[in-house]
């Protein structure tokens, strides 16, 4: 009997049935194997409300960034805590121009803006529109308004790009300080305007508030209600419980906000070694202590997890059935590839990691925690043959495998900041709502799933 003749519309459906079912089983293999069990899985793909969300940003983390991390301290064949999440995906970065078209190297401003608004900018803008330049609402401010707990942990200047586009709305990125405001005319407390990122930030509320950039917080005001107070004295005017170093973090109790600020600039690497040189280096081992980091000063793993804790006893204190938003960057990956530094990019990589893995650790016992880990933008490091002869500027290490690598940066002459790149970066999550992060999604879909996990409009 002949065999009956499919149609092609029949085919088509047919395949994409069997694509969704293989997908569904990969992404239940692979949860599996994450989390140890069927029902973990399940909830990996499956939508719901959750009570919480981590977002972790490795600022300039591409998977060049990831890779050479992985490389020097597990090894090419072992797995770092990033790489355990049960579902992953791609997403663009991209910024637009004023006119909307594509600028397609994004700065961390731009990036940061997609994810905290929906909305795309331009380079250096900072949760405002790229034309009307008016201010939009960020992810953040929903969570507070729907009753969240929220929180915002940085090893860079708290005023820095990643974090400010969560609690403020500047022009430019650069307006961090009352002392900083050229650039921003227009929102100047004098013209009617919000004032200088440090100030939005007290000012929002954020209940937890933990990185550098205590010289922006020591600044003087100069207009409106606290005219000749520095930021962080209008911090304390708020309510705020200012700490400096971790012995004060490590005692500090919920109920009230926290600012912590634990260095004058950035916080310094954990990491150091020799920059990458013209012509290379000689195979070197990284120092794993960097001399130049005060020894009162908290990693990023431990504040992580305090600012979890703080945010926990908040809500319990107002007998609140929310939860809490917190964002945690590792703001020094994109620094130390900034400034040709594999040894300090590595540190920081590792460090961010362990972040992760204390995220990971919440959520293991808070199911109802979306966990999501990503970057703002790729970077500019690269692994190449130990045979290869880079233009720029590159090091050779030798890996924990006792293994020689080559890392090479050439995206700007020697003496010049090495740049950002325009490629895609990794996005990976757990928990409710993970599942909208597979395939190749855009950064500005994040602000989605995040709003959706909460239920916030």
């Amino acid at each position: 009997m002949p065999r009956k003749r499919l149609s092609r519309s029949h085919l088509i459906a047919t395949g994409a049935v069997i694509a969704a079912t293989a997908t569904a089983a990969v992404a239940l293999t692979a949860t599996a194997g994450a989390y140890g069990t069927k029902e973990h899985a399940k909830d990996a793909i499956k939508g719901g409300k959750a009570k919480n969300v981590i977002l972790l940003i490795g600022d300039g983390m591409g998977d060049s960034e990831i890779t050479l991390a992985r490389d020097y301290t597990v090894g090419a064949a072992g797995r770092l805590n990033m790489d355990k999440f049960p579902l992953t995906g791609a997403y663009t970065t991209y910024a637009v121009h004023a006119d909307g078209t594509p600028d397609y190297v994004t700065d961390s401003a731009a990036s940061g803006t997609g994810w905290a608004t929906g909305v795309k900018t331009v380079n250096g803008r900072i949760s405002k529109t790229p034309r009307t330049d008016k201010a939009v609402p960020t992810i953040l401010e929903l969570a507070q308004k729907g009753g969240y707990a929220t929180g915002s942990v940085t090893t860079a200047e708290l005023t820095d790009a990643t974090p400010a586009v969560l609690a403020s709305h500047v022009t430019d990125r650069s307006c961090q300080g009352p002392a900083d405001m050229a650039n921003c005319p227009t929102d100047t407390i004098a013209k009617g305007g919000p004032g200088s990122i440090a100030e939005q930030s007290v000012n929002h509320k954020v209940d937890v508030l933990l990185g550098g950039g205590k010289q922006r917080f020591d600044q003087k005001i100069t207009q409106g209600k606290y005219k000749g107070l520095t930021v962080t004295e209008q911090a304390r005017k708020l309510g705020y419980q200012v700490v400096t170093d971790n012995s004060a973090l490590k005692k500090v109790k919920g109920g009230k906000p926290v600012l912590g600020l634990f260095a004058s600039g950035n916080v310094p690497t954990e990491w150091t070694g020799k920059t990458a040189a013209v012509g290379g280096t000689a195979p070197q081992r990284c120092v794993t202590s960097n001399p130049g980091r005060p020894a009162g000063t908290p990693n990023l793993a431990d504040q992580t997890t305090k600012a979890i804790q703080l945010l926990e006893a908040k809500q319990k204190q107002k007998h609140s059935k929310k939860g809490f938003f917190l964002q945690v960057e590792g703001a020094s990956i994109d620094k130390q590839d900034h400034a040709a530094d594999p040894c300090g990019q590595i540190g920081e990589t590792a460090a961010f990691d362990r972040a992760v893995k204390a995220a990971r650790a919440y959520a293991a016992k808070h199911p109802d925690t979306l966990v999501v880990t990503t970057a703002d933008h790729g970077h500019s490091s690269q692994i190449v043959p130990l045979e290869a002869q880079p233009p720029g500027l590159s090091s050779t290490l030798v890996t924990n495998e006792g293994q020689q690598l080559k890392v090479n940066y050439s995206t700007n002459p020697p003496g010049e900041s090495q740049e950002h790149t325009g490629t895609e970066v990794r996005i990976a999550a757990q928990g409710p709502q993970a599942y909208r992060v597979l395939g190749v999604t855009d950064q500005t879909d994040l602000f989605t799933t995040i709003r959706e996990a909460l239920q916030v409009r």
